[in-house]
């Protein structure tokens, strides 16, 4: 049925607040939590409410004083819930007492949480009306039978302790205290709570797939109720004309709506318009059920390396924001503190953001929309043990709530569920691409950030890379490119990184600034012009080389004791706002020139010399040492007979590429090989290293390596190991220096000849 267009006003409908006893200005964060799902007939129950905390899971405060008063919707942790208490404690109650607007006679009552943290068990009137588990996403209640005649009680239990690996927490810290990137928990709820009326056949929720070539658009509903002779509308407003408007009998399930929009103009982040949505479900011509909405028409493809937004090539100037507040925790204190958060972005020249280990709250996408600023969905998986398959359930449920829920913002432009997982998350993480690319078709998916890849089913790749140089990390991103670097097919399972797909750097920067108490990443600048500085010079590595689709400077804001962000944790600029926005809003080379097809490899014949931890086998060892050896070390003819020997890798980490527990500050590694004077083409160093690393072949000096990497990165040294590897028989020595984080030193080396 297509969309026919008729002269009609529409004005964005203004939800009402029904109050109680209190004002608009005494509800803490008092406006509607859902702009892009409205209804006139709500009713907010943030405020005070009747509190208890206990670690006794057996005590039972449904008819118990509550001794203590909390400001919902901030948790516990947080100035604003008036508690402020930051202690481990695995239960907490609510309790809170309203009436039902005599207007809503008749209807159906919701009680819709926004988020809270984990597990709520909720009883209306000592009627209990259900469980839901999860830290992030938005859960309904049923009301309608458990009311009463005036005074109602509602009661809630939350039973919160990720110390157990089976909760996704994010950078909620896993001590008493805040440390590293692990910061302030949060328990209980930490979203809005609120009540709705519904009639008895109510819209459930609804999707939005726009496609801008066409200007086609399709509506599809769910409805909640007897389904039968009712009809479902839909009408499409532009600047309050209406341009499209269809109508169709309800069907069992899901009912659909396609159509075309008379006047089509795209979202992007030059032009965010949006267009006004009303759906309605109506019976003999009256009215049952009333839903305001909007969407933005875009869409996102992948076409061969490059992600296009509407058919554009648009570089991805991301910040990384952790969504921590000082006074709220992962609650913001306002819904002005939402958009601000957006704005100060923008300010400083990035166009979007990774929303990092949080399920930000919809009015901050409600404001990226608006905005036109670009962001990725991720889930805060941190804290999950992943060889515990309890872990299953809660996480796929939760992430499908999560693509429910946000389907129909424009502003994300794709999925990351997971970030820096190892090998042990690949069950749950490969589960979790293929739904997401079952729900949602429209958006590109990234298995993990970082680290370890392991779904063939993602559409990207991407890394992350701390180095504080720009000339090396220049060096390093500029080369991976390189075809002669390209390694082997086996090697893409542990990479995870292929030169097939669209690639980003998903961390970089980190640059610490004022970190006395606190941290950055590498060493501080000493002066605002070497900031200035290493950040233009780590920007324009990414901006210029036209391989990358895009990057995410870590990060938006200070959180505690990490103090990398561009502004202090109160919002504060740290920098020249105008010099980092001239830096970042450069054309980029991938703008100009995207990529469309993968870089040409040569076909080649690889022979091992020396194998990486990924290939070893049972006698593959090296000797090693972790006290000095004195001079000479590094050379073929000197003594290691009373070293030690391991197999590679060696590191702290436990996983399955460590051979050979290393925990100290350096350890010095030999390996003897032999070469069968065979020529080559190609000779690849493969290296994992962490940190500084000097590698020596038969005691000459052939790669020095500062900072670290977080997987094997292949060094063309084709040149230099010509000249240096013998006939027969070869050694091969390197030292590693543990500055601090991780530690990991694994080697390989491989010739390559070319075929025709």
């Amino acid at each position: 049925m297509r969309f026919h267009t008729i002269r009609a006003s529409f004005f964005l409908l203004l939800s009402t607040v029904l109050l109680m006893t209190a004002s608009v200005a005494e509800i803490p964060r008092p406006e509607h939590p859902r702009p892009d799902f409205m209804r006139p007939a709500w009713l907010n129950l943030n405020g005070e409410w009747e509190f208890a905390e206990t670690d006794d899971e057996k005590e039972d405060f449904r008819v118990k004083p509550l001794p203590d008063r909390i400001v919902v919707p901030f948790c516990r942790e947080s100035k604003l819930s008036g508690l402020e208490r930051k202690g481990f404690v695995k239960q907490v109650w609510y309790r809170k007492s309203f009436e039902i607007p005599a207007e809503w006679a008749g209807k159906r009552v919701l009680l819709h949480i926004g988020a809270c943290d984990w597990e709520t068990t909720a009883w209306l009137n000592g009627s209990e009306l259900g469980t839901h588990r999860g830290g992030s996403t938005p859960f309904t209640f049923e009301l309608t039978h458990a009311l009463a005649p005036g005074s109602n009680t509602l009661v809630l239990k939350v039973y919160d302790d990720h110390r157990t690996g089976c909760q996704a927490s994010g950078k909620q810290s896993d001590r008493v205290e805040s440390y590293g990137c692990m910061y302030t928990r949060t328990t209980g709820i930490w979203q809005t709570v609120w009540l709705e009326a519904v009639p008895e056949t109510y819209l459930e929720n609804h999707s939005v797939v726009t496609d801008p070539e066409s200007g086609s658009l399709s509506v599809t509903v769910r409805v909640n109720g007897p389904w039968a002779g009712i009809q479902l509308a839909a009408e499409a407003f532009a600047e309050g004309k209406s341009v499209g408007r269809a109508q169709t009998a309800l069907e069992w399930g899901v009912t659909q709506l396609t159509g075309t929009i008379a006047f089509k103009r795209s979202w992007s982040p030059k032009d965010p318009f949006l267009y006004d949505l009303k759906l309605w479900l109506l019976k003999d011509g009256k009215v049952l059920d009333e839903v305001s909405s909007y969407f933005g028409f875009r869409k996102v493809e992948v076409r061969g390396r490059a992600i296009l937004l509407s058919g554009e090539p648009l570089f991805q100037r991301l910040v990384l924001d952790q969504g921590f507040y000082p006074d709220g925790i992962w609650t913001a204190p306002s819904d002005q503190a939402l958009e601000r958060d957006i704005r100060l972005s923008m300010a400083a020249g990035f166009n979007g953001a990774r929303l990092h280990q949080k399920v930000f709250e919809p009015r901050f996408l409600y404001h990226a929309d608006r905005l036109g600023y670009l962001v990725w969905g991720e889930y805060p998986n941190w804290g999950l043990n992943y060889s515990d398959p309890r872990i299953d359930e809660p996480v796929i449920r939760e992430w499908t709530e999560i693509l429910s829920r946000d389907f129909n913002h424009p502003a994300i432009v794709g999925w990351c569920p997971f970030n820096e997982t190892s090998q042990q998350a690949a069950r749950i993480q490969n589960i979790v691409v293929a739904l997401t690319r079952q729900i949602d078709p429209t958006r590109p998916v990234l298995d993990t950030s970082g680290w370890t890849h392991t779904s063939p089913a993602a559409d990207l790749s991407d890394a992350h890379d701390y180095d504080q140089s720009p000339e090396s990390y220049r060096a390093r991103w500029d080369a991976f490119f390189d075809p002669r670097r390209a390694l082997p097919a086996r090697y893409g399972i542990l990479s995870g990184v292929t030169l097939e797909k669209p690639f980003f750097v998903s961390e970089f920067g980190g640059i610490g600034w004022n970190v006395e108490g606190g941290w950055g990443y590498g060493n501080a600048p000493k002066t605002l012009d070497e900031f200035h500085a290493r950040f233009e010079g780590l920007v324009n590595a990414n901006l210029e080389n036209p391989n990358v689709f895009g990057y995410c400077y870590t990060q938006l804001t200070d959180v505690e004791q990490e103090r990398n962000g561009i502004y202090t944790y109160n919002r504060e600029a740290k920098f020249d706002n105008a010099r980092l926005r001239a830096v970042q809003t450069m054309t980029a080379a991938y703008e100009s020139n995207p990529p469309t097809a993968p870089p040409s490899s040569p076909i080649r014949d690889w022979k091992t010399l020396i194998p990486t931890a990924h290939e070893r086998a049972p006698g593959d060892e090296w000797t090693y040492a972790t006290e000095d050896p004195g001079a000479g070390w590094e050379a073929p003819g000197f003594d290691d007979s009373k070293w030690p020997k391991g197999l590679p890798g060696f590191g702290s980490q436990e996983g399955p590429l460590r051979g050979t527990e290393w925990t100290g500050k350096d350890i010095w590694i030999r390996r003897e090989f032999r070469h069968d004077g065979s020529g080559f083409d190609v000779a690849l160093l493969l290296l994992w290293y962490d940190n500084g690393t000097e590698v020596y072949l038969n005691g000459k000096e052939i790669g020095r390596f500062s900072g670290y990497n977080h997987r094997h990165e292949a060094f063309e040294l084709t040149d230099t190991i010509r000249a240096t590897l013998e006939t027969g028989r070869n050694v091969l020595a390197i030292h590693t220096h543990q500055d601090d984080g991780g530690q990991v030193i694994d080697a390989g080396l491989l010739l390559g000849r070319e075929q025709p």
